[in-house]
């Protein structure tokens, strides 16, 4: 494969900014500038236009403007239209470092798949809260690695912040559903039943800059929480043990802190010697002590917001007969 065999496409919401960053680092990219961009505005009313317009000279750009209808649907828009064989789908707000397309092709051109996730990391620049929560995201003490690390993971589920995807698995899936969380491991997970081989490519890591609060965070993970139930619904097959643990976390600590004031303090002791872990293993990966102190929040929100999420979400499941789309609709985006 070669750099114009490839196509990005990136959906935008109110992020003009954010599409200069990553259009600066598409045009600093180490392969030859012949690969497609193809820009899809999703309803913005703050949108990127004329920013595209300023990098045409140096990218071959296509840029859409559509209604909002969500970040999946925009995703297919913008491969129903793009030209390339191979699509490789960013979030608007990472940066790609130079190396990042031919690592992808001289992963590809040796152990080809249909679909790849990579990981994500955090630039020197970004700052602590940024580093923190990228700690949290993605740490073997907190997500157990799922979202990509130093390891090649054959059956990997790629996460669209970061994905690549051939166009011969995106017409046969149909590409992401409407659900939001949740469309990328969906996807995933139908590529897999239909015999479509994925897989992680660890040197193809993006920046991801994730602009958000400590309460923007919590509602992102809560949602992430809340989608997991779902999936495991459509896909019985993918329920795991796993999935409970933040939940199992959240309760133990609430637990602990009573037997704490009833003079049982061992539960208690053991997450404190877990939170020490954790900052010591961010100090050692970051070498900033903000950040380490930073991580002990950012991982209370992480397992908290997750798990609350998706305890209400299987008690919903649970409980009800109404369909998802009902029980969860800011889960959903309607698209026609």
């Amino acid at each position: 494969m070669i750099a114009s065999d490839f196509s990005f496409i990136i959906p935008v919401y109110n992020r003009p900014e954010e599409v200069r960053e990553l259009l600066e680092s598409l045009c600093a990219l180490d392969a030859p500038k012949t690969f497609e961009i193809v820009i899809v505005e999703d309803g913005s009313s703050l949108d990127a236009r004329l920013i595209t317009e300023h990098f045409s000279n140096q990218l071959n750009i296509a840029y859409y403007y559509k209604d909002n209808t969500g970040p999946g649907h925009s995703r297919n828009y913008g491969m129903e239209r793009a030209k390339g064989n191979y699509f490789i789908i960013l979030d608007s707000d990472c940066i790609l470092p130079k190396h990042y397309l031919n690592e992808i092709i001289l992963f590809l051109n040796t152990t080809y798949v249909d679909c790849f996730g990579g990981p994500d990391a955090a630039q020197d620049n970004f700052t602590e809260l940024q580093k923190a929560i990228n700690f949290s995201m993605t740490s073997i003490l907190t997500t157990g690695g799922i979202r990509g690390g130093e390891k090649e993971i054959e059956g990997y589920e790629p996460r669209s912040f970061n994905m690549g995807i051939s166009k011969e698995a995106f017409c046969a899936s149909g590409g992401f559903g409407n659900i939001h969380p949740g469309e990328d491991p969906d996807l995933s997970i139908r590529l897999k039943a239909m015999g479509y081989s994925l897989c992680l490519i660890p040197k193809a890591f993006v920046y991801h800059k994730r602009r958000i609060s400590f309460e923007s965070f919590f509602k992102q993970v809560y949602k992430f929480g809340q989608v997991r139930p779902i999936l495991n619904k459509w896909h019985p097959h993918t329920t795991k043990i796993t999935y409970w643990f933040p939940t199992i976390f959240m309760l133990g600590l609430i637990l602990s802190l009573i037997l704490f004031f009833l003079e049982i303090k061992l539960g208690l002791y053991s997450y404190g010697l877990y939170f020490l872990v954790v900052f010591g293993f961010a100090f050692k990966s970051t070498l900033d002590l903000i950040v380490a102190i930073l991580t002990i929040p950012t991982v209370l929100i992480q397992f908290f917001g997750y798990g609350w999420g998706f305890l209400k979400a299987k008690m919903k499941l649970f409980l009800s007969r109404k369909s998802v789309e009902e029980l969860f609709p800011n889960l959903f985006f309607i698209t026609s």
